[in-house]
């Protein structure tokens, strides 16, 4: 499976927006070491095959990803309100992205430490790349330590590339 260079960017920013999300509300870090992502997508018209990949943390990574996700949010949204329902977070924002405005309204459950599920809502005004509105699901799940010579920040996308989140330009590891 091929995986577009845009794509892989969208979805490492997604990822930072849920940490971010996940930040403000001082919900508990991710467990260090391997975690294992599913995201698929739906346009209303077509709904791409889900995207695996892997993503190696420490604790410092983790942190480091919320605070990216969270200042990326506050610079891009003009709205960004979150808050706990039964133990949910939701979130509901409006963000600019390009010439473009998202309107999302995102739920994220489970505990940090063994798994945790994002359902996102999303409508862009004028349409993005084509698209009105879209929906985004994240399964994460903890498998385990992080593979040898794979180090905290690091990314697998299916297609084996590899991206540090920390490498990525504007970013800064904090410690």
């Amino acid at each position: 499976m091929k995986t577009h260079p845009r794509f892989a960017m969208a979805a490492a920013t997604c990822l930072l927006f849920a940490a971010g999300a996940a930040h403000a509300l001082d919900y508990p870090p991710r467990k260090p070491g391997l975690w294992e992502l599913s995201i698929q997508s739906e346009d209303g018209a077509s709904k791409a095959p889900a995207m695996q990949t892997q993503q190696c943390i420490d604790a410092a990574t983790d942190k480091a990803m919320r605070e990216m996700g969270s200042s990326s949010g506050q610079q891009a949204c003009s709205k960004q309100d979150m808050r706990t329902e039964g133990g949910r977070i939701v979130v509901d924002s409006v963000c600019k992205m390009g010439n473009t405005t998202a309107t999302t309204h995102s739920v994220i459950t489970g505990d940090f430490s063994a798994g945790y599920r994002m359902e996102s809502r999303s409508s862009y005004n004028p349409p993005m790349m084509g698209r009105k509105e879209g929906t985004a699901l994240i399964e994460a799940r903890w498998v385990g330590p992080c593979k040898a010579g794979q180090k905290p920040g690091d990314m697998m996308m299916p297609n084996g590339m590899k991206m540090n989140l920390l490498e990525m330009p504007g970013a800064a590891r904090k410690k």
